[in-house]
Formats: structure tokens, C-alpha cells, sequence
């Protein structure tokens, strides 16, 4: 089996938008997820008091901090990879400098508060963060550094079809009842012959964790403990990589269900059935219905999977110098060295800095903006060149008043307008997400945050050169978000005249506020035509994670992503002691 196939045992089971839907019980107690020494009331000014918190904690580091300092690795990005791969470097006990651009840590994660409203900025769907064993790497990682994120289980999101109501459970029956019963029973008959078909695949692609993978032949040490769950399924690993596609073809000729099919990939991958791997989904459909599984959001919302990922950090040693852009790469004699920064607030803002990388430089920018960072490596430009990008965003974050709203409103909703002009269409696709539905603390008395984005499918040369403080910008964004808010009508007719707080995304939002080349969503890498690189590059010294690498986008996938970048740095033994110590996690 190729290192390509091992990673593909853990690609993605969630992104952005598409939740593994999965049996838990919907408890929707809101408590304290924090530990005593950062406990903070749940109350309208919680949010702002912890990011003053994670600021002034990064502000501690930046006291104390040389110019010239040196230390074992270097990260760029407190993205969910970046940190993950600088948890588990500290675990192992090297010294790690994270260095993030953005005033608060997350990246596509990172939360932000206005007006006592607490909203996340990208990932809300999340799942197996509260089971023991987790094939979610995030989990794993959570294990490994011995964090924990507290959270709500349900089971149940909502989708808006042309059809009418389509509803998304975890229940495997109740999922193929419910195809029959939009679809009719060919399209029933047929989903259940390809969850048949999807059964080894599935078991195969979860038969090795994250934690176990490794880009050298150590793999053979650390993967080997996992062979005899692995053994039954090595006939299936041949086919993990190919497209989805493959197996659905030989199967669905049910239009409707084809299409649905194609909607459950597009909201995975961002991309339709014919360019995800088969890993992927057969992983995803596995992790839904399993019956011990769960769908999680993270009490605090999805600053508490990045708090708990600071505190790891921090508990071995580690740091994160927030409000600190990244502009080089520092190479000698073609090794990757250190990296060049500068500080973009407070005291010594625009002195540029240097931080040595004894070991490694990891960056957890995508490859896009990896390669700005690296002027002179023609080879490594080319490569980031010849890489596909999918479409960016348009957000809608909202505060609204909450009285009269029914008690059983669902948190999650997906809107599909028009199955005719391609599922993958500009403004095709909504997604809803409600948060408060679990955690009321998040907003103020009497009040709902609401989230909702287009699925990643707003092109980005519309917006391209426009001056974001124009008569013009401000115009088009109300334009673009119009289609959200007709989304959200659907949820709650009377929406517009509950707003309390509006607040408008664009592409130029996302390219500003997460570093991201053009806001993309990632890359646009189809299975069976390109592959999603492994952590090594062509520059010794230099190792990337996050969406750009194997397995590539979503939450797990990006997690997964840090491990791997970790376990290329440390000796394999090292890494046969953390499989050991948390053997029961995995």
C-alpha cells in the first residue's frame, strides 16, 4: 500500500458546510467548557474578555522576545494545521514559534465578536470530538496534548430542495427513508445497494489513524500495529484514490439520487462526485451512521477547539506571536532557515524580525501564498501555479431577536435552488448555521447569531480590483448577500425585521482577514486527474500543511495535515511512544 493510500485511510469526514451525520443524543444545556484558569461567565461579554485573553497571553510571549531568536521550528499560520502541528511539536519537547498574521489565532476558525454577538468565521460542523476512539484527527490531536473540548450532541439539518423539505439524519434507515420518499423507491433501492458496495471501502479507509502516518519508512514501524484491522481490506486501498464517481456509476442511474450525491460531495470536497476520492466519502457516509457516533458543536463555539489547541501549545512550551505577517522565507545554501516578520500593531509595529528554524520552517499558508513567500524558487511557483483553486464566499453574519421563534428550531440549513443549472453553479448552494440553538450564551438575551454563506461558489474576478471602501463595493455586496438572505427567509420568513446586527462578507473579506490567495475555499485538486501533495516539499527544511496537502479540505482533513507535518520532523520513536500512550484513542 502507497504512503498516498495511508493517508487516504483519514482523509476528511466534515468541512465547512457538510456535517457526517451521525446518532447523539440533542442536549442543549449550555456549561462552562473552560478549564478553572481561564474560567469566564457565559454572559454577552465572555467572548471579548477571552480573546483579551488569548491577545494579552500572546502579548506575555512577545515581552519576552528577541529579534534573531532561534528555535527548533518555525510555523507560519495558527491555523487548525498549524496549530496542531505545534501542539504536537511541543508535546514532543521541541522549542516552536507560531507566528500568525491575524490579530486572533484560527485561521479559517477564528471567531470574532460585535455587540455582545459571538460568531464563528468559517468551520460549525464537526463530528467525533466526543467519542473514544475518534478517526477525527482533530481528536486525536486533542488527545495527545490531553485537551478537551466540550460539546453538544444532535443528529438532524435541514435541506431546501426544489423538491420541498429534505430531511438529513444520522439514522441510516431514516436517511435511505427519506431518499425514497423524495426520490421514490428506485432511488431508495439504489442508495442501499451502494451503501453495500461502500461498506470495505469504508472500513479500509478507516483502518489507519492520523496519529500512526508518517512521510519515511518509519511508516512501516508505526503503521504495522494497525495491520491485522487493515489486513481484510488491503483489496479495497487499490481503489480509495479514485473518483467517487467510479463506484456511483456503476450503481446510481437515479437522477435525483445522482444528484443528491453529487450535492453531498460538493458540500464535502467542493467539488461534485466525479472529482472526490471514494476515500472520502465512503469514510463520511461510514462516520454518519454509525451507530456510537456523533455530530459535535463545540460549546463557546470554534474558539473553544482553538483555546483548547493554544492551551496544549502552550502547556509544552510553545508560542504564538499574534499580529505578525509573515513576508519571507529565509533560505541558506537552499535549506529553509527561519522566516522574516514584522508586526502589523502595538509597540514596534513595521519592525521586521527574524526567527531562526534550527529543524524546520512549517508553513500552514496554502500553497498559493507559501509560494509569495519564496520569490526566488521558480520550481516551487511553477508547482502553486499549476494548482486549480475553487471559488471563495459571501458571508451574511447576523444578530437577531429570538421571542416568538419555535422552541425545536433546528441549527443547521442547507438551501439548494436550482438543480438544473449544476449543483456547483455561483450561488447555488446556502448554508445556515444558527449556533445559539445550542449555546444561548453566544449572543445576548433574547437573541440569535446566525451565520449564512454561500458554499464556497462566489467567483472571485467579479470582485477583483475593487476598492472596498467604494460606493460600488458596498452596492455589489448587497447584491451578492441577497441571495442568503432569501435563503434564510426560508428558515425564518420574518428575518429582515429581526436584525439587530448585519454584517457582509465578501472574496476580499476572506482574502483579507484569512491570507487567502483570491478567498479561495482551496484547492480545486479532482480526483483521478492531480493528487493533494504530501507534507515534504522541494526546499529541505521546509514542510507545509493545511488544505493544500494530502488529505486536503475540512477540519479533520487539515488536522490530519499537522500531524503528518509533525511526524516528518521527529524520529519515529518518539512518535511509537505518543501511539502508545494514547493506544485507547485511537
Amino acid at each position: 500500500m502507497s504512503w498516498e493510500m495511508a493517508i487516504a485511510s483519514v482523509v476528511t469526514t466534515t468541512s465547512w458546510y457538510s456535517p457526517p451525520l451521525v446518532p447523539g443524543s440533542c442536549s442543549r444545556k449550555p456549561w462552562n467548557p473552560y478549564p478553572k484558569s481561564l474560567s469566564i461567565r457565559f454572559n454577552a461579554r465572555r467572548g471579548r474578555l477571552k480573546l483579551r485573553a488569548q491577545r494579552s497571553l500572546a502579548l506575555d510571549a512577545e515581552k519576552e522576545w528577541e529579534n534573531g531568536r532561534t528555535v527548533d521550528v518555525a510555523v507560519i499560520g495558527a491555523g487548525i494545521g498549524g496549530l496542531c502541528c505545534a501542539a504536537m511539536l511541543a508535546k514532543y519537547g521541541l522549542s516552536v514559534v507560531v507566528c500568525e498574521s491575524h490579530d486572533t489565532a484560527g485561521g479559517a476558525a477564528h471567531a470574532f465578536i460585535r455587540q455582545g454577538f459571538h460568531f464563528d468565521s468559517g468551520p460549525s460542523f464537526h463530528a467525533g470530538l466526543s467519542t473514544k476512539p475518534s478517526i477525527n484527527p482533530l481528536k486525536q490531536v486533542l488527545d495527545a496534548i490531553d485537551e478537551q473540548v466540550q460539546c453538544v450532541q444532535y443528529d438532524t439539518w435541514i435541506g431546501y430542495f426544489p423538491e420541498g423539505i429534505f430531511k438529513f439524519t444520522a439514522d441510516k434507515a431514516a436517511y435511505a427513508a427519506e431518499i425514497t420518499r423524495v426520490g421514490g423507491q428506485k432511488a431508495g433501492c439504489e442508495w442501499k445497494e451502494l451503501e453495500r458496495a461502500m461498506e470495505p471501502f469504508s472500513r479500509a479507509a478507516a483502518s489507519l489513524p492520523a496519529a500512526a502516518l508518517r512521510q519515511d519508512l518509519g511508516v512501516l514501524l508505526t503503521v504495522g500495529r494497525f495491520l491485522p484491522r487493515l489486513l481484510p481490506y488491503i483489496p479495497y486501498t487499490g481503489s480509495l484514490l479514485a473518483p467517487f464517481s467510479d463506484m456511483v456509476d456503476k450503481i446510481v442511474k437515479d437522477p435525483f439520487l445522482r444528484k443528491l450525491i453529487d450535492l453531498e460531495c460538493f458540500v464535502l470536497s467542493g467539488l461534485l462526485a466525479d472529482g472526490t476520492i471514494t476515500a472520502e466519502m465512503t469514510t463520511m457516509f461510514m462516520e454518519r451512521h454509525r451507530a456510537d457516533g456523533t455530530i459535535d458543536y463545540p460549546l463557546g463555539g470554534g474558539q473553544s477547539i482553538i483555546e483548547a489547541l493554544l492551551r496544549g501549545l502552550r502547556k509544552y512550551g510553545g508560542q504564538v506571536l499574534l499580529s505578525s505577517h509573515v513576508d519571507k522565507i529565509i533560505t541558506q545554501d537552499g535549506r529553509a532557515v527561519g522566516i522574516e516578520f514584522r508586526k502589523t500593531r502595538g509597540p514596534g509595529k513595521g519592525e521586521k524580525m527574524v526567527l531562526n528554524a534550527r529543524k524546520a520552517v512549517v508553513s500552514n499558508a496554502s500553497v498559493w501564498d507559501t509560494a509569495r513567500l519564496l520569490p526566488d524558487n521558480e520550481q516551487f511557483h511553477s508547482r502553486a501555479v499549476s494548482i486549480p483553486k475553487t471559488d471563495s464566499f459571501m458571508h451574511l453574519h447576523l444578530g437577531i431577536e429570538a421571542s416568538g421563534l419555535p422552541d425545536d428550531l433546528e441549527c443547521h440549513h442547507l438551501v439548494l435552488n436550482d438543480w438544473s443549472v449544476g449543483i456547483n453553479a455561483p450561488q447555488n448552494v446556502c448554508i445556515v448555521s444558527i449556533p445559539t440553538v445550542f449555546d444561548p450564551s453566544l449572543a445576548p438575551p433574547g437573541h440569535h447569531v446566525v451565520h449564512a454563506y454561500t458554499a464556497g461558489n462566489e467567483p472571485y474576478d467579479i470582485w477583483r480590483g475593487m476598492d472596498q471602501k467604494s460606493a460600488e463595493y458596498a452596492t455589489q455586496k448587497e447584491v451578492r448577500s441577497e441571495v442568503l438572505w432569501k435563503a434564510l427567509e426560508k428558515v425564518i420568513p420574518d428575518i429582515r425585521r429581526r436584525v439587530k446586527l448585519k454584517l457582509v462578507g465578501s472574496p476580499l473579506t476572506h482574502e483579507r482577514y484569512l491570507r487567502r490567495s483570491e478567498g479561495t475555499y482551496g484547492p480545486a485538486i479532482k480526483a483521478g486527474e492531480m493528487s493533494f501533495p504530501g507534507p515534504q516539499t522541494n526546499i529541505p527544511g521546509l514542510i507545509c500543511c493545511g488544505d493544500s496537502t494530502m488529505p486536503g479540505i475540512g477540519v479533520p482533513a487539515v488536522a490530519a495535515s499537522g500531524l503528518i507535518a509533525a511526524h516528518s520532523i521527529v524520529p519515529v520513536w518518539d512518535q511509537l511512544r505518543l501511539l502508545n500512550s494514547i493506544g485507547d484513542a485511537i
